[in-house]
């Protein structure tokens, strides 16, 4: 039977679609950490202001999280996801031709706008063609493209600019995206019936979902305890992944060490290359264990211990700051947990506007966190400039990090909250 002609080989071509797509989302998410000597350059801004310009994309991504629930459960990811990649390449046209800081800020939160719908949109696409026990492994194998994109976001970029200057490259970004439009249009569908394939044993009926059914499931949403707790963990560890790796992991690391951008990127390919792995590795486990809070948990307080390092040492050898990153990313595993956990309390019907609820928390945390780290960093500016970028005081550095610190140690209370509600439930359970 041919690729297209069986429902178990056609759903890779959809979801691969799909992944292509969201290669490119976190390409431009994570992409201002290198570009950051050439934005400072170009648009004479602090390092609040290229939080903000940084946030910007975060910030309309987290507010369109639950419109995109809706409308994939409504419509599918066929017209979402080729609707969101043409949205985010005609922003990243834009943002190659701002002349200014305001227009550079609306047209990366044009290209948030268009970014924001895929990941969810790709998830209602793995809830409709993939078994219940592989959620998790696809929401990890998912997640992992944000690994791959974050490596491309790396030193790939970085040489790229240096070769051919920042705009063409946002540029050829941009027709990439239009291409992966039409293939995705081409190749993806709500259903393998609609596809017109065999139904996939196992796989959950997800029948198109009204605009009452959707508004019901968003009140519940709205009244549940564990889906806050779920928003914190996300605001609170995903923000912090996007903004060390996203942001001020690079600057951190030339201004503190004296390395050059280039060579401060390989740190954050490490750190990418953890989320490249980590994800998919922790999925595949917790659908094997059928366990998710227990592995969450653990690796939440890790990911606090290790945060905890850049406060307490300031400038630890670069050996230590290389496992930091590798390990922070790998982090992106653990949080991303949450997304099933939520996922599997709520009906076939709810998947996308369940999981977009908690998932667009981490964007708002991507959004508030680099910005108020830039606050804290304004605070101990030295005035001198390395390697082109704005020098601040080891001290203000470690003020800095110490946010993300403890941002994600209330993370970690917040899963183990999580952790007694179900155990009081169970308990609570007739036998």
């Amino acid at each position: 039977m041919s690729l297209l002609g069986d429902p178990t080989k056609r759903r890779w071509l959809g979801w691969g679609s799909l992944a292509v797509v969201f290669l490119l989302v976190n390409v431009h998410r994570l992409s201002t950490a290198v570009l950051s000597e050439q934005l400072i350059d170009a648009f004479g801004v602090t390092a609040a202001q290229l939080g903000t310009l940084h946030a910007s994309f975060f910030i309309i991504y987290a507010v369109v999280q639950i419109p995109t629930g809706v409308l994939s459960d409504r419509y599918g990811a066929r017209y979402v996801g080729a609707a969101g990649a043409l949205v985010l390449s005609a922003g990243a046209i834009g943002f190659t031709l701002s002349g200014s800081y305001l227009t550079a800020f609306l047209a990366r939160a044009v290209i948030g706008l268009g970014s924001g719908v895929i990941f969810i949109a790709t998830l209602r696409f793995c809830a409709s063609w993939f078994r219940t026990s592989e959620f998790a492994t696809m929401t990890g194998l998912t997640t992992g493209i944000a690994g791959l994109g974050a490596i491309f976001a790396t030193v790939p970029l970085a040489v790229a600019i240096d070769r051919v200057g920042w705009r063409p490259t946002v540029l050829a970004l941009a027709a990439t995206g239009f291409l992966a439009a039409g293939v995705v249009f081409a190749l993806v569908r709500r259903s393998p019936r609609d596809a017109g394939l065999d139904s996939i044993e196992n796989v959950p009926d997800q029948p198109s979902t009204t605009l009452r059914e959707t508004a019901g499931h968003l009140r519940a949403l709205l009244s549940d305890v564990d889906q806050w707790l779920l928003s914190v963990v996300f605001f609170s560890a995903m923000g912090s992944i996007l903004t060390v790796i996203g942001l001020w992991g690079v600057p951190y690391l030339v201004v503190v060490y004296g390395v050059d951008v280039t060579t401060a990127s390989w740190f954050a390919l490490v750190g990418a290359v953890g989320m490249l792995l980590g994800a998919p590795a922790m999925g595949r486990v917790s659908d094997r264990l059928g366990r998710r809070l227990g592995p969450m948990i653990a690796g939440l307080g890790l990911f606090t211990l290790v945060l905890a390092i850049v406060p307490v040492f300031g400038d630890p050898p670069l050996a230590v700051v290389g496992g930091m990153f590798f390990l922070i990313g790998f982090s992106l595993g653990f949080v991303m947990l949450a997304l099933p956990i939520i996922k599997e309390q709520y009906p076939p019907s709810a998947s996308g506007v369940a999981t977009a609820t908690v998932n667009g928390a981490g964007f708002f945390g991507g959004a508030v966190l680099p910005t108020a780290m830039g606050v804290v960093l304004d605070g101990y500016r030295t005035g001198d400039v390395v390697s082109g970028a704005v020098v601040y005081t080891e001290l203000g550095y470690r003020i800095a990090f110490s946010v993300t610190t403890v941002a994600v140690g209330l993370a970690f209370c917040s899963a183990v909250w999580l952790s007694v509600r179900e155990r009081r439930r169970t308990a609570a359970t007739p036998q």
